[in-house]
C-alpha cells in the first residue's frame, strides 16, 4: 500500500481534477494520474472517469474517497498527537548502565530519544560497579548479565537478548590455524572480559550438538571490551565478546567469527526501574523506547 496513492487521489477528488489539484499541491498532472491509475489498478475498479471534458468521480471512488479521507484524518492525528507529545514531554531522567552498555548500545538510543524528545535531559552515570538505584537517586539502570540479578524490591524487565561469539584478527589466524571444532581451541591463546587473572573459560553451545567447555589462559584481562576486541583485530589471541560490540571491525574486515555455528553464551540487557507506578512521564518513555529499540539495537544484523 502507497499512502501517496491514497493522498493524491483524495485531492484529486476534492480539487475536481487532476490539473487544479497539481497546482495546489505543486505537482505535475502526470504524476497524480500516475498514482491514481497505480490505485485502480490495485483495486481493480475504476475511480474517476476522465476524458478531456468530463471528470466524475464513480460510485466506487465516492465510497473509497469517503474511506481515504477518514485514514488521512486518522494519520494526521496520529502525527499532531506525537509532536505534542515531544513538545510537552519534559523532566529530567537519571540512568545508570556500565560502559559496555553505554559504548555500544545505548549510545545510538539515548541521541534518538533525545532529538525525539527536545524538552527532556538524561544524566547518565557510566560505571561498571553496580549501584544502589534508590540510595543514589537513579530513575533507571541497564544492566548486562549473563546469571539471573540478585532478587531485589526494583522492576525488572528484559530489554534484549545478546549472543556472543568468538573472534579473532587474520594475523593470528594465518600463525595459528582457524579452529574448526570446539576441541581445536585447546591450546590457543585467549583473550578474557574481566580484570581478575583467574583460569578462564569458554562455553560454547551448538543446537545439534552438546554444550562444551574449553579452559584457557588468558593473555589479556580487561574490564574494556573496545580494548579487547582491538587486541584480537591485532592479531593477540581470540576473545569471546557480544555480536553488536564486533560489528563495525567484522564491517572493516579487521575482525573474523570463529566457529559461527556455535555461540558462546547469551547474555541479556535488563531494565530496572524503583517502581511499576508512579513513574516521571519521561523516565515512563524512555522506558517505553528502550523497550521498543534496544533488541534490534544490539541484533548481529543490524546496521
Amino acid at each position: 500500500m502507497d499512502l501517496n496513492d491514497y493522498y493524491y487521489f483524495v485531492h484529486v477528488v476534492e480539487k475536481r481534477g487532476f490539473a487544479p489539484a497539481g497546482r495546489a499541491l505543486n505537482v505535475p498532472k502526470s504524476r497524480l494520474s500516475r498514482h491514481v491509475q497505480q490505485l485502480e489498478d490495485r483495486l481493480g475498479t475504476r475511480l474517476i472517469q476522465r476524458t478531456s471534458r468530463q471528470f466524475i468521480v464513480t460510485d466506487a471512488g465516492e465510497a473509497f474517497y469517503r474511506h481515504a479521507r477518514t485514514a488521512l484524518d486518522e494519520i494526521e492525528a496520529a502525527e499532531s498527537a506525537v509532536r505534542r507529545r515531544a513538545n510537552t514531554l519534559s523532566g529530567t531522567v537519571r540512568l545508570s548502565c556500565s560502559v559496555g552498555v553505554a559504548q555500544f548500545a545505548l549510545c545510538r538510543a539515548v541521541a534518538d530519544f533525545l532529538s525525539d524528545n527536545p524538552k527532556v535531559r538524561i544524566i547518565q552515570q557510566v560505571t561498571n560497579r553496580t549501584v544502589d538505584l534508590v540510595e543514589s537517586g537513579f530513575d533507571m539502570a541497564i544492566r548486562g548479565h549473563i546469571d539471573p540479578l540478585p532478587d531485589s524490591s526494583l522492576i525488572q524487565s528484559r530489554l534484549a537478548t545478546v549472543t556472543w561469539r568468538l573472534f579473532a584478527g587474520h594475523a593470528y589466524l594465518e600463525q595459528n590455524g582457524t579452529p574448526s571444532r570446539p576441541e581445536a581451541l585447546e591450546g590457543h591463546v585467549g583473550l578474557k572480559l574481566g580484570w581478575r587473572p583467574d583460569v578462564a573459560h569458554w562455553t560454547l553451545s551448538s543446537p545439534q550438538e552438546p554444550q562444551i567447555t574449553i579452559p584457557f589462559e588468558p593473555r589479556l584481562c580487561s574490564d574494556d571490551m573496545v580494548t579487547l576486541k582491538h587486541a584480537a583485530a591485532d592479531g593477540l589471541g581470540i576473545v569471546a565478546l557480544p555480536d553488536y560490540v564486533c560489528r563495525d571491525l567484522i564491517d572493516a574486515g579487521l575482525l573474523v567469527p570463529i566457529l559461527p555455528d556455535w555461540t558462546a553464551g547469551d547474555a541479556r540487557l535488563s531494565l530496572l526501574l524503583p517502581s511499576r507506578r508512579g513513574l516521571p512521564p519521561a523516565v515512563e518513555a524512555l522506558a517505553g523506547f528502550l523497550r521498543e529499540n534496544i533488541q534490534e539495537i544490539v541484533s548481529p544484523a543490524a546496521g
